[in-house]
Order: structure tokens, then C-alpha cells, then sequence
């Protein structure tokens, strides 16, 4: 029934079809310090060009740079989002489903639900929230285990692990399990240290996670229980924020707010900055808001809702805060509109070819709102003295075919202990390694 509610709707209005002409402008003039922010467009009905997810054919992979290459590193998954290396250089991979939330009443939400069910992968086995672990004892790119290392798990995704604990961030709470160096399964029952916001609405569900260089803190990316605050304000309590985590108490606070949908948090190795990718809000043309990647300052607001990229007013939002518009953050750097970043890492390696170091990687999952599709990638941003330094560089693309169609969706990036890029492809199913094409060229 709703989702014949929802075709229905789709097809009323012409705003939604993929075919139509949105005025979407060039991605590109979007990525960096200053982007372009044209005028606000609003909608009974946002545009809508879905992405179909097909698959990857038998020896298809993506499409890597110049002097990289791409193989699948492991296959038969389901919904990998997230990546974590070991100290020992195991890889645990995290696999997750959305949980169920609050019930969906409003059309414009029943299609929104339809457009989202149809933009993730199909087919699914059950075997979910669980964490996989990959050993790949020789380095050469071949995991000889490919096991259950974590399961039933309430929709997980970040990880941290702080000398012999493992910390999970489920949906709702953040675990702590007990983990010896060269486990290949936890089976202990896991300690609650904190509850994480939560349902019933939930809508943005994923949690990412991550320790403090000292081990002392963990700071857990809470995202927003809207696009722009339909669910009323009492309903956004403690979220569209980053909290830190006391590890020896659970008790926490509230490090930086007003960030839409926090992901990917990881610390730049050179200033030791905390760092974050966001999702900024949805509805208001084909090029607004940017998503973006910014240095997360301690007690800073960074718009959410009232206002995004600094002080640019989002007129839907009432009643306004011009207080806090006034002093909201402009973030350091915008990855384009809608290309909703979820993974971050830092390149500390050396295996790569030398244009890659020092700087991040960003799995983008792709848009679903602008008639030219912006993101399905994974891209290389690079980084001097601790801030980016140039124009995103595409460094993993082909999850889009020429059809437009996805046979797969980056979200976590990581790097594993020979430093190569491991990328999760929540649907193709796959955890895909990138590697140099020539490692003994990159030594020079």
C-alpha cells in the first residue's frame, strides 16, 4: 500500500522526474573554501533521479587513478559500512541495516522512504549487524580469514579500540568489549558505557566513532532527526552534534553542534585536529547545501539548522536564532552538493604513490536529489600543514555505470597496515583494496 502511495505521488509531479531539467550547475564549482551558493529553490516535492543499484558483474571493479589499482579485498557481505584496522593489522568490517524507526505518516516521508529503499542494495540474507574480521597475515591482498568476529549488534558502525577494549557504537549506546591482540571472535556480553541518542525516529541512525590520541575520550558523530526540524526541536535533543565521551565514566557532553550529520571522524595526524565529513540538509535546489569536510572546534556551531555555510539563512526554519547564526562556523572545505559523504581517512602511509600522502580520502555515497547524479566516489582531498591545499582529486570512481545505474556505494575508507585504500561498498556488497599499480615506484 505505501508504495503504491508512493509511485503515485512520484508521478504527480514533474519536479520528480529524472528526465526533467533542474538547473543543476557544475559539481565542481562546489568543491573547496568558497563555493558557489546560488539562489534557494524550494519544493512541494524535491527532484528526484534514483540511482538504481544493479550489482557488479563477475570481474568487474572500479575504476582507480592513474598508476593504482583495484581489487575486491572481500566479497559476499552485507551492507558493509564502515572500516577499522587493528594494531595487528586485521580488518574489521562493520555490516549493518537501518533500524526500524517511528511510523511513517506524511506523504512527502512515504515517498522519501520509497526513494531510499529503492537507492540501497537489494537482496539480504538477515546476516547483518554483525562485524566481519579480514586477516591478511602476508600482506598480499588475499584475506586467509573471512570470519564473524562481533553479531547481534543494534545497528552498528563506528569502532574505536583503546588498548584491550573494543568500542562499538550501536544506533543507540556505545559497547565496550573486552579484546586480546589476535582474536578472531568476541564472545564476552558487552558493557553499555553510554546511551547514544536513539528512536523512535531515528533518522539519522549511523554513529561514527573515535578515540582521543590519549585514549581518554571517545567523541561519537550524532546526526539530526530531520532534514530541517519537521520532527519538531524537541526531537533534535543532544543531536546534529559530536559528543565527548569520558572513557573511564561514560559521562559526556556536547563538543561541537549545529553539524547536520557528522561521519567519518578521524584526527589529522599532523595538528591533531578532530575532523569530520558532513551531510548538510536536503530541499533547497540541486546545488545547495554542500556537503562538506571540516576541522571540528571545541564548543563550535556550525549552522544546523538555522543557517549552513556560515551565516546564509535557511528560511524554512522557525522561529530564527539569529544569535546563533551570527556566530556559526564556516566550514574549511565543500565537497559539492548532495554527495553525501559518510567515510574519512587520513593517508599516513607510504605505500601509495607520493601525490596521495598526508592528505584524506572521502567515500562519497552519491546523491538522490539533483538530476545529474554528484558523488559515488571516492575522492582525495589534499592537505598542507594540517589544512586541504587543493581541488578533490577522483581517485575511485565506476560505481556508477553508463546507464546511470550503481553497481555499488562507497562509504568507509580506511587504510590498511601496508597502506593501501580499503573502501566499504555498502551495495555492492564488497570491501574493495586499492594499491599502488607499481609499488617500487612509490618509493621515490
Amino acid at each position: 500500500m505505501r508504495t503504491s502511495i508512493a509511485r503515485a505521488l512520484l508521478c504527480s509531479s514533474s519536479l520528480c522526474l529524472a528526465g526533467c531539467n533542474d538547473g543543476s550547475g557544475d559539481p565542481k564549482a562546489q568543491i573547496g573554501a568558497n563555493p558557489v551558493l546560488p539562489e534557494i529553490q524550494q519544493y512541494l516535492l524535491p527532484p528526484i533521479h534514483i540511482a538504481r543499484i544493479v550489482g557488479w558483474k563477475k570481474d568487474e571493479t572500479p575504476t582507480v587513478a592513474q598508476d593504482l589499482q583495484a581489487k575486491a579485498f572481500a566479497t559476499g557481505l552485507q551492507h558493509p559500512r564502515s572500516l577499522y584496522v587493528l594494531p595487528n593489522g586485521d580488518v574489521l568490517v562493520v555490516e549493518s541495516k537501518a533500524p526500524k524507526g517511528a511510523p511513517i505518516k506524511r506523504p512527502k516521508e512515504i515517498v522519501m522512504g520509497f526513494v531510499e529503499s529503492w537507492a540501497t542494495s537489494g537482496g539480504d540474507s538477515g546476516e547483518s549487524n554483525r562485524i566481519t574480521l579480514l586477516r591478511d597475515s602476508n600482506g598480499d591482498g588475499v584475506p586467509e580469514t573471512q570470519s564473524v568476529f562481533l553479531d547481534h549488534l543494534n545497528s552498528p558502525f563506528g569502532v574505536a579500540l583503546v588498548g584491550n577494549e573494543l568500542y562499538v557504537a550501536d544506533t543507540d549506546a556505545i559497547v565496550r568489549y573486552p579484546y586480546r591482540e589476535g582474536d578472531t571472535k568476541i564472545t564476552a556480553a558487552g558493557t553499555v558505557l553510554t546511551p547514544l541518542p536513539g528512536g523512535p525516529i531515528n533518522h539519522h541512525w549511523t554513529k561514527s566513532l573515535v578515540a582521543s590520541p590519549d585514549g581518554s575520550k571517545l567523541y561519537a558523530g550524532v546526526g539530526s532527526n530531520s532534514n530541517i526540524t519537521e520532527n519538531g526541536m524537541e526531537a533534535e535533543h543532544n543531536r546534529a552534534a559530536i559528543l565527548e565521551v569520558d572513557r573511564a565514566s561514560g559521562r559526556w557532553r556536547v563538543f561541537a553542534s549545529g553539524l547536520r550529520n557528522p561521519n567519518g571522524l578521524s584526527f589529522e595526524p599532523q595538528t591533531g585536529a578532530l575532523w569530520t565529513v558532513v551531510n548538510e540538509r536536503d530541499e533547497l535546489g540541486p546545488d545547495l547545501v554542500p556537503d562538506y569536510m571540516t576541522s571540528v572546534k571545541e564548543g563550535g556551531f556550525y549552522g544546523w539548522p538555522y543557517s549552513y555555510f556560515g551565516q546564509h539563512v535557511d528560511p524554512r526554519v522557525k522561529p530564527e536564532r539569529p544569535d546563533l547564526v551570527a556566530k556559526a562556523i564556516v566550514p574549511d572545505y565543500a565537497l559539492s552538493s548532495h554527495v553525501a559523504p559518510l567515510g574519512l581517512a587520513f593517508n599516513t602511509g607510504t605505500s601509495l604513490p607520493a601525490s596521495y600522502r598526508g592528505g584524506a580520502f572521502v567515500g562519497e555515497h552519491g546523491s538522490w536529489n539533483r538530476q545529474v547524479l554528484n558523488g559515488y566516489k571516492v575522492v582525495f582531498v589534499p592537505f598542507t600543514d594540517g589544512k586541504p591545499s587543493g581541488p578533490a582529486q577522483d581517485v575511485v570512481t565506476g560505481f556508477l555505470n553508463d546507464k546511470n545505474q550503481a553497481r555499488g556505494r562507497p562509504v568507509g575508507v580506511a587504510i590498511d597496515k601496508t597502506g593501501a585504500l580499503l573502501v566499504a561498498d555498502d551495495s555492492g556488497n564488497t570491501v574493495w583494496r586499492v594499491s599502488a599499480a607499481h609499488p617500487q615506484l612509490t618509493q621515490r
